[in-house]
């Protein structure tokens, strides 16, 4: 039986398959996590392939086809989330939503009532954010809860960020 007198901390933490937010899944399970916490891991799904289709596909089949796959992809992910989450002894759930991940983790906060969230970084650069925008930014900036935003220690990530400011 749960000791009534610890406070429940909910807690969002922001999942797309990156090994960003992998890291801050882990980032959170050894640093963050309490017992009592109740966690809800949430998906964005935007349909991204369909993006890239060619003009004319509706003839062939494709957009049926594509959104079938997209479907089947995002299933699986939602499924290894809930195992993630089985394995770790978290309470909680796994969320999927449609749209854009930087509003969707925002509206999931509130409906949820969150306490904290929780989210990755690719650590784009200062022009590359400025002009793509960024989840993390934008999710810190407009949250009404306090926001962690766990940059991943991939040395090869390191190294391309150098490369890139040498050229």
């Amino acid at each position: 039986m749960a000791d009534k007198s610890v406070k429940e901390n909910r807690i969002l933490i922001a999942m797309d398959g990156s090994k960003y937010c992998n890291y801050a899944f882990d980032w959170y399970l050894e640093n963050v996590k309490k017992p009592s916490d109740y966690v809800i891991l949430v998906h964005c799904v935007e349909m991204n392939s369909l993006a890239s289709m060619p003009g004319d596909i509706g003839a062939s089949g494709l957009l049926m086809k594509s959104i079938e796959k997209e479907r089947e992809s995002c299933d699986k992910y939602l499924r290894e989330l809930t195992d993630r989450m089985k394995a770790a002894e978290l309470h909680g759930k796994v969320k999927r939503t449609s749209g854009p991940a930087r509003s969707e983790i925002l509206r999931v906060a509130e409906d949820e009532k969150v306490d904290m969230i929780i989210t990755g970084t690719r650590g784009m650069g200062t022009v590359r954010r400025t002009l793509l925008g960024s989840v993390s930014d934008h999710v810190l900036h407009h949250s009404h809860v306090p926001v962690i935003i766990c940059k991943h220690k991939d040395p090869d990530h390191q190294q391309e960020k150098q490369q890139g400011s040498k050229k």
